[in-house]
């Protein structure tokens, strides 16, 4: 990265730019949350009473929801809530896949503007149905495999730099090498096309009550078919865009295992760093995910076999008072299917959380 600004100065930029957005808006910017990390279940926007049995089973008090088309308004999220309010869970947050990655305003292709208005209602439809966090990524050609590897019997995603096989997928679209869009990009174009989005979006979160947490580009290659990753693929890029940003509703999703992927070496700093570098004020989602190894070459892995240890982790996240949610992410497929994947993540994810609060207390 390039022309970095010291990002020492962003505690006090971003407490005056906070004072600004809540003058701006005329109200609170950001959402309180109840004290406390929050272990999450990723699910479906219509359970069935057995889903929803299976989450009070497990202990699951959170959900983060995908939506289908039909339900992508204000009165369809509020649908959504009740569904999971009638069961004793709170849904954290509802996902959009038509805005949660756009192309379109990573690398400035046609129909930009319409997608930043259509994210805008989003964030909107968001706030009115009293929803206070969404994800959102900048990937301008997907997340990118080369197949599937075996662990320990089950199959997870692969990734090899060096496999003619790699490709990148979003949604239905498929991108490859050289070029995924016919040309190069600067890295110039990254960085003003993100401004150019979140300078727009964030006064819209900010009146709406809606918090962002930025995804990091999965893999973080530095570039990949002529696009560069040069934002959010490690620490720098996260702190300049933040800065641009100024705003006390623009933060970080922290995908751990995005972030092993790139190791160091990529990124700057390991998971438990960014955590207690960034802190609870813009570390709102954490995706709990191992990997093998860090690049070139790694494959998504169980928790307990990966080449991180998780619970560094969890005890930072417990260290700096979090009170976002933790959850499951892009697990090995095991026999019995979804709900066997989120029982075993969850079970392992709460044992180290009960580990981090014994030793706090201890």
């Amino acid at each position: 990265m390039t022309n970095r600004r010291d990002f020492g100065k962003l505690a006090v930029s971003g407490t005056l730019g906070g004072l600004m957005a809540a003058a701006r808006s005329g109200r609170a910017a950001v959402h309180a949350s109840a004290p406390g990390i929050k272990l999450c279940a990723q699910v479906g926007p219509t359970p069935t009473d057995e889903q929803l049995l299976f989450l009070k089973q497990i202990g699951a008090e959170y959900v983060s929801v995908g939506s289908t088309p039909d339900l992508r308004t204000a009165e369809g999220f509020l649908q959504i809530k009740k569904r999971y309010a009638d069961a004793g869970i709170t849904v954290w947050n509802i996902g959009n896949m038509s805005v949660h990655n756009m192309p379109e305003v990573t690398l400035n292709l046609p129909g930009r503007d319409q997608k930043v208005e259509e994210y805008k209602q989003y964030i909107r439809n968001l706030g009115k149905a009293g929803i206070y966090y969404t994800t959102y990524a900048h990937m301008g050609n997907g997340i990118w495999s080369s197949g599937r590897a075996s662990i320990r019997g089950a199959t997870g995603r692969e990734f090899d730099m060096a496999s003619p096989d790699k490709q990148g997928v979003w949604g239905d679209k498929t991108w490859k090498e050289p070029l995924s869009h016919g040309r190069v990009f600067t890295t110039d174009e990254i960085w003003a096309n993100f401004t150019y989005f979140i300078k727009q979006v964030a006064p819209v979160a900010e009146e709406a009550g809606v918090r962002i947490g930025i995804h990091p580009d999965d893999p973080p290659v530095p570039v990949l078919a002529g696009v560069p990753r040069c934002i959010f693929g490690n620490f720098e890029g996260y702190k300049r865009a933040l800065e641009i940003a100024n705003s006390p509703n623009v933060g970080i999703c922290m995908c751990c295992g995005t972030w092993l992927e790139g190791g160091k070496q990529l990124t700057g700093k390991d998971p438990e760093e960014m955590i207690r570098y960034f802190k609870a004020n813009k570390i709102w989602k954490i995706h709990f995910r191992n990997v093998s190894a860090p690049l070139p070459h790694f494959v998504e892995t169980f928790m307990d076999n990966g080449y991180y240890d998780m619970y560094k982790i969890m005890k930072a996240l417990r260290d700096v008072n979090y009170d976002g949610i933790v959850i499951l992410d892009h697990s090995p497929g095991l026999v019995g299917g979804g709900n066997a994947q989120t029982a075993y993540g969850f079970a392992y994810m709460k044992a180290l959380l009960n580990r981090a609060n014994a030793e706090a207390k201890g």
